[in-house]
This record gives C-alpha cells, sequence and structure tokens, in this order.
C-alpha cells in the first residue's frame, strides 16, 4: 500500500459543502444523513443546480453542438472515474441529440444540464454518502458550485475537460488509481477466464531449481499482472526458480500477504481473484477518494485501515520527499473495529496511564477479576475514583464498585503498560487515538487486526519526531529521555495535525505498483450496493 492521499492536499483547500449535513460523530460507525436530504441542504440537489444554472429560469439554450458532444463525450468516459454512464442516461441524451434542433430542443438542452451537473457533482462530492465521518463545513457559499463551473465553460466557451478536472479530487492518488484502473480492465479483458491455481500437495516442499505441478499457471498469472518479467522463461515452466520466488515475493508485497517467495494458500487465493473484482476495488477507492475533503497544508498522518498502515508526510514540502511510513495495528474486526473518521492530533502522553474504557473494564476486567482476586495488582492496574484518587479495596468490593460505576480502572505507566511510552492524543467522542506498545512482537502479523479501536503504531519514536518537528527542544535525544521510563508528561503540539482514518482495499503507489488488501471489514459489498442504489 502507498501513501493514501500522500502530498494528497498539496493544490489548496478545497472544502467539501456536502458534509454541511453530516451528523456528529458515533461510536464505531459514521452517521450521515440522507444523501438526496443532504444534497439539498447543501443546495447540491437538481433543482437548485438548475435553478442557479439556469437562472431566471425562462426557457432558453446554453449548448452549442460543439459543447455538447464534448459533454457526450465526458459522460462516455465517466467509467475512467469509476462512474457508470448509464446513470447520467447517455445512452437517451445520445439518442435525443440528433433532435436538439427541433421542437425538443429545450428538453434536450435541459437533460444535459441535468446529466452533467449531476457528474459534475458526483467527481468533486461523491456518488454515494461517506461511510467515513467527516468535519463540519463552516457556513458560507460552496466552495465548489458545479453550476458555476458549467455556467464559465459554457458562457467562456472553455472545453469541459476544465470543468471536469475543476470537479475531480486533485489528490495525485486519485490519478493513479485511475490509471491503474485503466490498466486492470484491460487486463480483464485480456483474460476474463481466470482459473485458480492448483494447490499444492500438502506437505510438498519448494525447493530452488525443481519442479512442482501446478507452478505453470502461477508464473502466466505473475507475467500478465507485471510482477515477473516476460522473459523470465526457464526449460521447464513449473521449475521454482530464483526469478520465480522474486516474483511471488512481489506479488506478496503489493497484496499485504507475508513475504515468503512461496505461494501458499494465501497467495494462491489472491491469484485467483477475479481481475473483474480488482476492477470494482479500484472503482470503490476513487469513490472513497471523493469523500476526503482537502485540509489545511501542513503536515497530515494517515491510516489506511485495511491496509495497515500509516503515512506521515508535509504537503507542503518537496513533492518527492518520501514520507514516513509505518506498520499499525487496528481495531478487531468482529468485536471492535476501528471508526474513520479525521480526528486532530493535539498533544502527546509520555509515559501515559492506560484508562481503561468502561465497556473493556466491564467485559474483560471484571470477568477476570472475579477468577482471580489478584487480576489487578498483577496487571499493576488500581482503581480511582472520579475525583481522581487512587482507592485501595478487596477484590469483592472492587467488583461491586466497577459494576456500579463508582470508580474506573487505570494500568499505571511503564513497560507494562498497553499503550506503551507515548500516546498521541486526538479527543474525540470515541476516545480513539494512537499509541505504542508493549507487544511489538504483534507487528510481524500479516493480519493485524487486534486492538480494541485506537490504533498501534510500530514506530512512535520517528512518528514523535514528525509531530514535535517544530519544536526545536524536541528533538531526537529529548524523546528519548521523554520515552525512557519515568514520570507521566504532556506535550501540546504548536498547532493540531490532521488524522485521517481512512479505508480502502486498492491503491497505487508512487512508483505505479497497483497495492490490494483484504476488506477486513466487509465494507467493499456495502458501498458497491450503494453505488448501484443511488
Amino acid at each position: 500500500m502507498i501513501v493514501i492521499l500522500a502530498a494528497a492536499l498539496r493544490q489548496g483547500m478545497l472544502a467539501i459543502g456536502l458534509v454541511v449535513a453530516l451528523a456528529a460523530l458515533a461510536p464505531f460507525q459514521a452517521l450521515a444523513a440522507d444523501l438526496a436530504s443532504a444534497r439539498a441542504m447543501a443546495g447540491l440537489d437538481t433543482h437548485s443546480l438548475l435553478q442557479r444554472l439556469y437562472g431566471d429560469g425562462q426557457p432558453r439554450r446554453l449548448w452549442n453542438d460543439d459543447q455538447a458532444r464534448q459533454a457526450l463525450s465526458a459522460l462516455r468516459a465517466a467509467p475512467t472515474h469509476g462512474l457508470d454512464p448509464d446513470d447520467y442516461d447517455i445512452a437517451g441524451l445520445e439518442t435525443r441529440f440528433g433532435d436538439q434542433h427541433g421542437a425538443g430542443a429545450d428538453g434536450f438542452d435541459r437533460a444535459l444540464s441535468t446529466a452533467m451537473l449531476a457528474f459534475l457533482t458526483h467527481l468533486r462530492y461523491g456518488r454515494t454518502q461517506p461511510d467515513i465521518a467527516l468535519p463540519p463545513q463552516e457556513p458560507g457559499p460552496l466552495p465548489f458550485d458545479p453550476a458555476d463551473y458549467l455556467r464559465a465553460a459554457l458562457q467562456q466557451q472553455q472545453p469541459l475537460e476544465l470543468a471536469i478536472d475543476a470537479a475531480a479530487p486533485p489528490i495525485p492518488l486519485y490519478r493513479r488509481v485511475q490509471a491503474s484502473l485503466q490498466q486492470y480492465r484491460d487486463l480483464a479483458a485480456a483474460a476474463p477466464a481466470w482459473r485458480a491455481p492448483a494447490q499444492l500437495r500438502p506437505g510438498a516442499e519448494l525447493r530452488l531449481g525443481k519442479a512442482a505441478p501446478g507452478l505453470r499457471l502461477v508464473r502466466q498469472r505473475l507475467i500478465l499482472l507485471g510482477d515477473l518479467e516476460p522473459q523470465a522463461s526457464v526449460a521447464d515452466p513449473d521449475q521454482y526458480s530464483p526469478q520465480l520466488a522474486r516474483a511471488i515475493r512481489a506479488f506478496q508485497s503489493r497484496h499485504g500477504l507475508a513475504e515468503t517467495g512461496k505461494p501458499g494458500p494465501q497467495t494462491l487465493a489472491a491469484l485467483a481473484v477475479p481481475l473483474s473484482h480488482r476492477v470494482r476495488q479500484l472503482e470503490l477507492t476513487l469513490e472513497r477518494l471523493r469523500w476526503i475533503p482537502p485540509l489545511r497544508p501542513g503536515r497530515v498522518i494517515v491510516v489506511n485501515v485495511a491496509a495497515y498502515r500509516l503515512w506521515a508526510f508535509d504537503t507542503t514540502a518537496d513533492s518527492s520527499a518520501e514520507p514516513l511510513e509505518m506498520r499499525v495495528i487496528v481495531g478487531n474486526a468482529a468485536r471492535t473495529p476501528t471508526p474513520l473518521f479525521i480526528g486532530q492530533m493535539r498533544y502527546l502522553e509520555f509515559n501515559p496511564y492506560w484508562n481503561v474504557p468502561r465497556s473493556i473494564a466491564l467485559g474483560e476486567i471484571v470477568p477476570r477479576l472475579a477468577r482471580n482476586s489478584g487480576y489487578l495488582k498483577q496487571q499493576r492496574m488500581e482503581l480511582v475514583s472520579p475525583d481522581g484518587k487512587v482507592q485501595r479495596m478487596p477484590a469483592h468490593a472492587a467488583l461491586a464498585e466497577l459494576r456500579a460505576g463508582t470508580v474506573r480502572v487505570r494500568q499505571t505507566p511503564g513497560a507494562h503498560n498497553v499503550l506503551g511510552a507515548v500516546k498521541f492524543a486526538m479527543p474525540n467522542p470515541m476516545n480513539i487515538y494512537l499509541h505504542s506498545t508493549s507487544a511489538k512482537e504483534l507487528f510481524g502479523k500479516a493480519r493485524r487486526d487486534l486492538s480494541h479501536g485506537c490504533i498501534r503504531v510500530e514506530r512512535p519514536e520517528a512518528l514523535a519526531a514528525f509531530v514535535l518537528a517544530d519544536q526545536p527542544q524536541w528533538q531526537g535525544p529529548a524523546i528519548a529521555a521523554a520515552m525512557a521510563p519515568g514520570p507521566v508528561r504532556t506535550v501540546r503540539l504548536s498547532e493540531s495535525i490532521p488524522v485521517v482514518l481512512f479505508y480502502a482495499t486498492a491503491a497505487t503507489d508512487r512508483q505505479g505498483r497497483t497495492l490490494f488488501a483484504e476488506d477486513i471489514y466487509q465494507r467493499d459489498n456495502k458501498l458497491m450496493r450503494a453505488m448501484r442504489a443511488n
């Protein structure tokens, strides 16, 4: 996976008007009002857009023949953005185009305007309602009004491509994913029959230079996908060659799998995924990128939950600068998935206490304490009253107080603390934050949805250096000293840093590699259904 939104918001502040109607954050989900109501409230419904485009509403024509042809061509090219031309009645418009000079001219004019306004709205604000909670939009006019852009293009005889380019997200990643989408559409057309590679025999051991049944198809598949050079031929196509092992590792790297260089069950399952499904994944990423509002220029932290990856970068820096990248651990898919939202990191806590959420205290700590009266002491946990004073009491009394909610649990700082040496706080109603961890071995797992919802980061020292980079007193040695066992210390950032908790199962890195991730939260099917329904 690559930098999701890396240098993404580099081209300025293009705030999103649709989010006026979004509801506040709620635990573990992003709430949004009905899409039609949201767009009506934001002035993005068909009636409001047409009224602004045509002004007084009197019958008149805005489109000449050349502009109408440009519009029809743009609508036919909607699939390059992962959109469906049928949603804009392209067939009906093309049929009516030949009759636009007759009695139906005004009707065709307004129908074409309606289609183009819808297309521009979808490009800027998305085809469906977001499943990521977005910050509220400040009151005021729409930062991007499709009617204004379309009217300017028509009146000034500008190519419609300018309005379309202005509408599409100004995110480098968006353009890269578009390129991958076309590549995978071409692959799907070239190989519509996608037979699953045969599983290797249980217990079969691959050895370099030796043949194994089934590797022929693996080799062919990797050549088609670009992970293996076509000229890397061998006398026996079933031979497990060093080139094939490297190609398998490259494929595994692109798909978030353990990079063993051997075609195990997970790798073979990924090779068997139909290319048509990969196309849909890329289309969904384009839709999700359309939801993300631009953030102010400067430092940004992005977590792609599906890919278990974090990137930190400065949108005002040299575009060739490599972002800070690291593995993360996210919320458990079955019980505590990480919610998707855009937060603001405001301070760090070195050697933090872990203030145990009440849900965890009741669901996990109370049952363990009931079985083992010494559990709190063993875990170096303590009971705290509402006024912050530590309470000492026997286990049976602690159970009663915890169940009643008159005390809470916290874990003392130190190497044993589940938050590790530093907590990156971004205050929000769900109490979600980033933190280090005492269980560093978990970063070696391929599947890392293991937390209660917060984000555990692999390289906390590097992330601390990134967020404190503008404070000279907080250089490497000072951070290392603060992270050593010692007292709790809170350090406020000089300015808040946006943290985007994003979700995408397909993307394209800056080297042009198309990357895929498992849909751990089962969000893709829901979005595909929404795309078809709206």
